[in-house]
């Protein structure tokens, strides 16, 4: 089960709203959905997948949005994640998820490579491991009170809740959730 919310910051606190994100489908649309909901400089963009991974995507005014996933693979296996883990985030060149036609067989495998078992890590679309550990921005809530080893040590089943509580936030998000 997903929940997201949009968490603007306003000259009178927080204001929460729920979102959809059905009509989602890159982080420019997630980015101008945040624009649209405020036109306050912070908004925050949380997601999470109930005790898998969360994420917080920050929007200040036109700059380019600042993205922290929790859980890298199991962000990655989520069509919400992948919103969220960008070519840059991962640490890949664009376009590396190109696959080679001609070297994958009717199967799905690539020549002499034997099919994936279910001990694997998991894998990117590139075919590159994803781990799982955090990625992004990890100072992204330095600013409003909560630190790098805070954010860190956030356990995905509250992370969400612990965050609002930090920025002061919690009343208005649980009105949303």
């Amino acid at each position: 089960m997903y929940f997201a919310a949009l968490l603007a910051r306003t000259e009178d606190g927080w204001e929460a709203s729920d979102t959809e994100l059905d009509d989602v489908e890159t982080l420019s649309d997630l980015t101008d959905l945040a624009r649209e909901a405020s036109d306050e400089d912070t908004v925050l963009v949380l997601i999470e997948q109930e005790d898998a991974w969360f994420g917080v995507v920050r929007v200040d005014g036109e700059e380019d949005p600042r993205i922290y996933v929790s859980d890298a693979a199991a962000a990655a296996r989520s069509s919400y994640g992948e919103i969220l883990l960008t070519d840059e985030l991962l640490g890949r060149e664009p376009g590396d998820d190109d696959a080679d036609l001609d070297s994958l067989d009717l199967d799905g495998t690539e020549d002499g490579e034997p099919e994936n078992s279910d001990d694997e890590e998991d894998e990117s679309a590139s075919g590159e491991a994803v781990s799982h550990s955090p990625v992004g921005d990890r100072d992204i809530l330095a600013d409003l009170g909560v630190s790098e080893k805070e954010l860190l040590a956030l356990d995905e089943g509250d992370a969400l809740s612990t965050i609002a509580d930090a920025l002061g936030a919690a009343e208005v998000l649980e009105t949303v959730r």
